[in-house]
């Protein structure tokens, strides 16, 4: 699921409409953590909010939505809660948190002026809603067309973290599907503690060991007694007009080898990223990576359903990009921010934040408890347009691959310093991945490294088609323009992976075409289609077939393929009979006739 901007999200034209709860006097006072104190104390302000946003299948009632909102509204404690300034006259003073009541409202519908656009329109909307002391901070809004539903659901930062809005989609809906209006998602537990319950469990914690306070002192006396700021000049130390780079860093493919070349590492993937912008920072600035890092608090499973800020800052501090190291690096990082801040940031009268602060942020969604269908609604991360003095990297990984958003300055020295950094980050991740150890195929004592093919191996792959008894009298020709407009039509689609195999030297010896085939059948199970399978004369009988097919296993179950498919002339009976020894069985008959 991407992270992206307002500004750079894609609506459909529609009727844009917001649901105007009902709300009542705030009651009770709840605690409020260091960091909601921190985001709140800044004041009321637009552009504080996090979305959601997501197409359903098709166009949903406004009464069946109202009703799935006011129950997600009701079963999560930190969207029935108010913060106010402080009280007038108390400089020491901090915002206040109640409990509100929350009931039925009414929609309303939000022009979208002529010439103006529907993001545009829509970031008005959250921008007015979703501020600090708003009452309540959230809003819920749907696009409405002919025939389907877009639904973005903003919330202020204080209230919510990303993980938070992942519940709060899964849970809107649940209670859709429960009233028919969308497919259901897995069941929901019942009761939710609320997020305040958990800060003031926080708060009762022992303070942190000497030793946490130490390493705090020691990174930020590093980063001249402020949080840690990007090693490249970024102009002026003024809030300026942000500027949004969104990159796909890695695709499923490139991703899961990237993965295996961690694993191979001794590292996690986190480890292996953290690494390469070790290596990148130390080139490009001559200095060690530091960076606000921060790190969620669900540490036990009853909060892992709930809603609220469960992130708090650490800081990373990698000097040495070795693998291991940024390992420890990390382990050290998550547990400098398990304490509560305000006691350690106490030397510095709390955070001390400064022009130019760097954080990373890294979200795995693959491995959260709370998932729902994001390719198939059209999910996005939605952030606000704002000013800023920072650079604030996040990393989303999730089953298409691994994604980042980086937002900076909108300077010439920021797009310079930030985008050379974010351009050499990339490309070495990229690398990684392509000498991945998991796309390494040993057998009869060789190694073979098996790799998506690129355009200019188009050349060496219609080599191998032709070199066969039967590819000979249907190949060849002399317009290789046929193949590379082939090429373009097979990587456009990231269903299909063209694969080529390359010897020590670096020569194509082997290909094969892989291709993930959704469909209804065997309980809407996918296939792996595998074609036009060929080893190189001078690479055969030495295993290497055997080899690529295993690799070809993995990628479909990789993928969700629960079959392995594929057709040959009834003329190889030598391929024939490998593909049984490989467990292929000749159980149906296949037809073909030319178009």
């Amino acid at each position: 699921m991407r992270l992206t901007n307002v500004s750079h999200l894609r609506l459909p034209f529609g009727r844009l409409i917001g649901y105007d709860v009902a709300v009542g006097t705030p009651g009770r006072p709840l605690p409020v953590s260091f960091d909601q104190q921190r985001h709140v104390g800044a004041g009321d302000r637009p552009g504080s909010w996090m979305a959601l946003s997501f197409a359903l299948p098709r166009r949903v009632e406004r009464e069946d939505l109202a009703a799935a909102w006011l129950s997600v509204i009701a079963r999560h404690g930190t969207l029935r809660s108010v913060f106010s300034p402080a009280p007038e006259g108390r400089a020491d003073a901090a915002p206040l948190l109640h409990e509100l009541e929350i009931g039925p409202g009414a929609w309303r519908e939000h022009a979208i002026g002529p010439g103006q656009a529907v993001e545009e329109a829509l970031r008005q909307v959250l921008d007015a809603h979703c501020r600090p002391f708003a009452r309540p901070a959230h809003r819920l809004c749907a696009l409405e067309t002919a025939d389907a539903t877009t639904v973005v659901i903003g919330v202020d930062h204080a209230h919510v973290d990303m993980w938070s809005m992942l519940v709060i989609g899964r849970d809107l809906l649940a209670r859709l599907a429960a009233r028919g209006a969308a497919p259901a998602p897995q069941e929901l537990p019942e009761p939710v503690p609320s997020f305040a319950e958990h800060t003031a469990q926080l708060a009762g914690r022992p303070p942190a060991p000497a030793e946490v306070r130490r390493r705090w002192a020691e990174v930020l006396a590093a980063s001249g007694e402020v949080m840690p700021r990007f090693p490249l000049p970024l102009g002026e130390a003024a809030s300026q007009p942000e500027r949004v780079e969104v990159r796909d860093v890695l695709d499923a493919d490139d991703s899961a080898a990237f993965a295996a070349e961690a694993r191979a590492s001794g590292a996690s993937t986190l480890a292996l990223t953290v690494s390469a912008m070790t290596e990148v920072t130390r080139e490009l600035a001559d200095a060690p990576l530091r960076a606000v890092f921060p790190v969620h608090s669900r540490h036990e499973a009853r909060w892992h359903v709930s809603v609220g800020w469960f992130i708090t800052n650490s800081v990373l501090e990698s000097t040495d990009p070795a693998p291991t190291a940024c390992a420890a690096a990390i382990t050290e990082a998550i547990r400098l921010g398990s304490w509560p801040l305000a006691e350690v940031l106490e030397p510095w009268g709390g955070m001390p934040e400064a022009p130019g602060m760097f954080a990373i942020s890294w979200l795995d969604l693959r491995r959260l408890p709370v998932r729902f269908d994001s390719a198939g609604l059209g999910a996005q991360y939605v952030s606000a347009a704002i000013r800023t003095d920072g650079v604030m990297l996040w990393f989303i990984l999730d089953d298409a691959g691994l994604h980042l958003r980086c937002r900076y300055p909108d300077t010439p020295q920021a797009r310079d310093g930030v985008g050379s950094w974010l351009d050499a980050l990339v490309a070495r991740m990229r690398r990684r991945a392509r000498e991945s150890a998991g796309d390494v195929l040993r057998c009869g004592g060789r190694s073979y490294r098996i790799q998506r093919a690129a355009r200019e191996d188009v050349p060496a792959i219609r080599a191998l088609l032709v070199d066969d008894e039967i590819g000979r009298t249907r190949e060849g020709g002399d317009d290789a323009a046929e193949y590379e407009a082939a090429y373009d039509r097979v990587a456009q689609d990231r269903a299909h992976y063209l694969a080529v195999v390359r010897d020590e030297a670096g020569a194509v010896v082997g290909t094969m075409q892989l291709t993930i085939l959704p469909g209804l059948s065997r309980q809407g199970s996918a296939r792996l289609q595998i074609e036009a399978v060929r080893v190189a004369r001078s690479e055969r009988s030495r295993g290497l077939g055997s080899a690529m097919f295993a690799w070809a296993h993995e990628h479909g179950r990789a993928r969700g393929a629960r079959l392995a498919q594929l057709t040959t002339d009834l003329g190889r009976e030598e391929a024939r009979a490998f593909y049984a020894r490989l467990g292929y069985v000749e159980s149906h008959a296949g037809l073909k006739r030319p178009l």
